[in-house]
């Protein structure tokens, strides 16, 4: 997968974890997130965001970090 593509990626996962927070405690929208992830994200997708958390994260909201240690 092409850095554009992790760019890709990561702006998805903040976009949905800005779209959870909407009135939501954290932990409820972690779940909320975690949850959209699970169901919609091809497992190829999960396993390109999961590295990258795994080297350093940069970019990626703290609520969607969050809801991926439980993806």
């Amino acid at each position: 997968m092409s850095d554009t593509e992790l760019e890709h990626l990561i702006k998805m996962a903040n976009q949905i974890a800005e779209h959870c927070a909407i009135g939501a405690a954290p932990e409820v929208a972690a779940d909320k997130i975690a949850d959209h992830i699970t169901r919609f994200w091809a497992p190829s997708m999960k396993q390109r965001l999961k590295h990258h958390l795994d080297r350093d994260g940069n970019g990626v909201n703290d609520l969607a970090k969050t809801a991926f240690r439980s993806v």
